[in-house]
């Protein structure tokens, strides 16, 4: 069990410090601001998300959440936002992240993995090859209609998931479509190590909602305790 990410809530999307303050007493454990995106507005500056970092819980992790494929890149601009973690969104190359490791070997790296409704074998021999590599994956859902491989709020198809987060030893973080009333189904059914969330916590107006938020972490939280979550 990788204990960093043992039961582990996380939200993606903070849009300023009321809402990075909501997510932490709400019991928020990660904190991901997207960053350098292929198909979403940006809705947070680099210094506003540096600055929101800073005044952080010591107990609470930021992760930058980004489609950048330099490793130069992702360095520095992890390292200017002072985040603990970056989720690599984009089709990254190995040399790529292992330039990326050597250049910051403090910074844990999650990468996703996108599940669509075909090709599943190349995601398998994905998590393979990349699992030496990296500290977790993320299985997220990609949207035909947009293109968009994050926050589409849409669910994929959970016994992809399930079989990755059975099948490889380092953490698989749950995400796609996850709100409260779908997140213990989606634990119980994946055992991921970890879960998050974006748009399934969001009112009409892009804003995370207390209500949801509460709801979701309690919902996952409960999920967990039933069963240890694989890694």
């Amino acid at each position: 069990m990788n204990h960093v990410f043992d039961g582990t809530v996380q939200i993606a999307g903070v849009i300023d410090r009321a809402e990075a303050d909501l997510l932490v007493a709400c019991g928020v454990e990660w904190l991901g601001f997207p960053l350098r995106l292929a198909f979403h507005r940006e809705d947070i500056t680099d210094a506003d998300a540096a600055a929101i970092v800073r005044a952080l819980p010591s107990y609470v992790r930021a992760v930058l959440i980004t489609y950048l494929t330099n490793a130069d890149e992702i360095a520095a601009l992890a390292a200017s936002l002072g985040v603990a973690a970056v989720q690599l969104h984009a089709d990254v190359s190995r040399d790529e992240i292992v330039q990326l490791r050597e250049r910051a070997p403090r910074l844990l790296v999650i990468k996703s993995l996108v599940v669509r409704p075909y090709g599943t074998d190349t995601l398998d021999a994905a998590a393979r090859a990349l699992a030496p590599l990296i500290d977790a994956f993320l299985t997220d859902t990609f949207d035909p209609a947009t293109g968009a491989t994050g926050a589409t709020g849409l669910t994929h198809d959970w016994s992809v998931s399930a079989r990755l987060a059975a099948a490889t030893a380092k953490p698989v973080i749950l995400a796609g479509g996850l709100r409260p009333a779908n997140v213990a189904a989606a634990i119980a059914r994946v055992r991921p190590a970890a879960v998050d969330a974006h748009t399934g916590v969001e009112g009409s107006d892009g804003r995370k909602r207390r209500d949801l938020v509460e709801t979701f972490v309690a919902e996952a939280k409960r999920a967990f305790a039933r069963g240890a979550p694989a890694s």
